[in-house]
């Protein structure tokens, strides 16, 4: 079933009027028509699947059938802090992240950062990257549409995540994975979590150092050196078997 994000002012007691992009792409390239079903989510707290009613150039109107409030969402806000990788790894990693239930990607400059991205750039790295979160959220199911912000920092991500319940910061030196499981053992539902992954080259100790500075903690990934478009899935894919409901 094809699944499309609206507004809230979009929904009306007993239909839901889509506008702007998403109606040349059910009219045009779905062929969409009256009677066919769809799942439409206010990207805060419902799904609604409705019937489409009428499908013209400006609008497609929708029956609402069922409003579902429980949701596909980790019941634990993750926010994925991922160093800026190079070539398209960085869709890559949006896009699974997205998938494994990740709130927020936070894209962070590193001293081992080889991307370099001025304003301009940046802007159009951002429109790319916010549109494959968006698709990952409709093919997966989510709720929401989870953020991608602004290029970060490393020490501002730092200070953006030291108010969270939990930090951690996978580090190729770390020992002991049985402190790793009680970590991520640790994060429960309702809480706000932090995941920091290097780019290529990982993280210098310096920065791992600053890191504790603002409360995160170290942890180990196991004894193969992961590369920065799996570190960080690795990690959430764990918190998504722990925290799923």
């Amino acid at each position: 079933m094809y699944h499309f994000f609206i507004h809230q002012d979009q929904i009306g007691e007993e239909s839901i009027t889509i506008t702007g992009p998403d109606v040349n792409h059910i009219k045009n390239v779905l062929r969409m028509g009256a009677g066919e079903k769809v799942l439409i989510s206010n990207g805060v707290d419902k799904d609604y699947l409705c019937e489409i009613v009428s499908v013209t150039s400006l609008e497609v109107v929708a029956r609402i059938l069922s409003v579902d409030e429980t949701g596909k969402e980790l019941p634990a806000k993750i926010y994925l802090f991922q160093g800026l990788p190079k070539s398209d790894k960085m869709e890559f990693i949006i896009q699974k992240a997205v998938e494994l239930g990740a709130y927020q990607i936070v894209p962070v400059e590193t001293r081992r950062t080889v991307v370099k991205l001025d304003k301009k750039k940046e802007e159009s790295k951002l429109r790319r990257w916010r549109s494959v979160s968006e698709s990952a959220a409709k093919q997966s199911g989510r709720l929401i549409v989870p953020e991608v912000t602004g290029v970060m920092t490393f020490e501002k991500a730092l200070a953006f995540s030291k108010e969270f319940d939990i930090t951690v910061i996978p580090f190729e030196h770390a020992k002991g994975m049985e402190e790793t499981r009680q970590v991520l053992s640790a994060i429960e539902p309702g809480m706000k979590a932090g995941i920091f992954i290097g780019p290529e080259g990982g993280f210098e100790d310096s920065e791992i150092e600053l890191a504790r500075s603002f409360g995160a903690r170290p942890i180990t990934l196991g004894k193969r050196i992961l590369r920065t478009e799996t570190a960080g899935l690795s990690v959430l894919s764990v918190l998504s078997f722990l925290l799923e409901p």
